[in-house]
């Protein structure tokens, strides 16, 4: 989430120079280590049921159930609410744990839940009531599943290939973008939502069984090491993970841009099926398409991030890329018909674009400015902020849509991504040049 300066600036948490930049992917790489690999399969199977279901879901909710705007609009804040109600202490929770079985136990609680919804549709007893609860719950084993992965990462490869690593990561989730979403939205055309849906368990399941038949840990019990358990009571322990990263001029920018980012992409994102296939009777094929092409954006944004960084610097990416893609944002609303409909696919490209680079970027350089001990809760806070980001943009989104209409709506969504670049561009993180090492405060 930057063209050369003077070396680096010291950071708070950063108790060392910085060495070779890792931006260049210098040494083994991610893939040498065994545990990240595995890691790696087993996310592949996760991201897609993920982004099969984002499309069934709110479809199932809009055609099966003729949801309105302002239902659409719950069934979204529900399914992130969770990382408002346990978000944090799901992260002091994780640095007490082993991280393999809280994965496996995430996936297991997440294909249960999926499958219910197409059983009880068979049943002819699916309701709102039920998919609220199902997303709901979904949303609980998430945290754990986002925080435990999240944290696991630095363990499993070296410090130059960690934004290699992270490119890996987020790459992974742009392809899965395209094709979960573009598959889910293929899938619910041509064999309804609720079939959709049992993929999406299915995928849960082999993603917990990669997981469980793994020969090594996919975390420090490779070792046989148990993460040290953080002294002190929860509360205390969660307040020392916030006050890391809010008192952190870094941390804190790049916190608050991601959380606009998600403000207004969410405030677009839940109204799109409506918008497609209530006003402008398009197929949920196209909205698949749609939200895929934000995915292509995605993958060459983490794919160009390491390059970028390099040549640029590692801050100097991150407080420009923003600037660069804010007019894109500005072209979400002329969704319709026709050309419009390309020109803004092609906005929602170029936007998801700068998300794909400080996805890389950002999330490398948290963790390099955090101690092993802190990074279940680092990442809790982060998640915390950024899908309670994502809670509000939902519930704003129904607001929005039902009393404003769709087009203020979505314009107040493209408003914020336009302008969410600003507390990173304002930030030391722009005269940033390389990672620090890892900071062991």
């Amino acid at each position: 989430m930057s063209a050369p300066t003077p070396p680096p600036m010291s950071t708070p948490g950063s108790t060392s120079a910085p060495g070779p930049d890792p931006t260049s992917g210098s040494g083994d790489g991610p893939w040498r280590s065994r545990e990240f690999r595995n890691l790696f399969t087993a996310t592949v199977f996760s991201h897609l049921a993920t982004n099969i279901g984002y499309v069934a879901v709110p479809l199932i909710a809009v055609s099966a159930l003729d949801a309105s705007a302002g239902e659409v609009g719950l069934l979204a804040t529900l399914s992130t609410l969770a990382f408002l109600l346990i978000g944090l202490p799901a992260g002091a929770w994780v640095d007490r744990m082993r991280h393999r079985p809280v994965l496996i136990a995430a996936d297991l609680a997440r294909a249960v839940l999926f499958v219910s919804v197409p059983l009880a549709w068979a049943l002819g007893a699916l309701t709102l009531g039920q998919l609220y609860a199902v997303v709901l719950l979904n949303g609980c084993a998430t945290v754990f599943f986002d925080v435990g992965s999240q944290s696991v990462l630095p363990r499993l490869v070296d410090r130059e290939a960690l934004v290699p690593a992270n490119a890996a990561v987020v790459s992974l989730q742009a392809a899965s973008n395209v094709a979960g979403r573009g598959a889910g939205g293929g899938i619910v055309q041509l064999f309804t939502a609720p079939v959709a849906v049992v993929g999406v368990g299915l995928l849960y399941l082999a993603s917990a069984l990669r997981l469980a038949v793994s020969p090594r840990s996919v975390a420090a019990e490779a070792t046989g090491a148990v993460p040290k358990a953080p002294d002190g009571r929860l509360g205390a322990q969660i307040a020392e993970g916030v006050r890391h990263v809010l008192r952190h001029p870094e941390l804190r920018a790049l916190a608050f841009t991601a959380s606009l980012v998600n403000f207004g992409a969410q405030i677009v994102n839940t109204l799109l099926p409506v918008l497609f296939v209530r006003e402008l009777g398009l197929s949920a094929g196209a909205l698949g398409l749609y939200w895929a092409a934000g995915g292509v954006g995605v993958l060459i944004g983490a794919r160009c991030a390491c390059p970028v960084g390099r040549f640029l610097g590692h801050g100097r990416t991150l407080g420009l890329a923003g600037l660069w893609m804010a007019p894109a944002a500005l072209l979400l609303p002329l969704v319709d018909r026709g050309v419009w409909l390309w020109v803004a696919a092609a906005g929602w490209m170029l936007t998801m674009f700068k998300v794909g680079v400080d996805n890389v970027l950002g999330v490398s350089l948290r963790q390099r400015l955090t101690p092993d001990p802190l990074l279940g809760r680092m990442n809790a806070t982060f998640r915390f902020m950024l899908t309670g980001a994502i809670a509000l943009g939902s519930a704003t989104a129904g607001l929005l849509g039902e009393f404003a209409g769709l087009d203020a709506a979505l314009r107040t969504g493209a408003s914020c991504l336009a302008l969410a670049f600003l507390p990173v561009f304002l930030s030391p993180v722009r005269r940033r040049r390389e990672l620090p090492r890892q900071s062991t405060r």
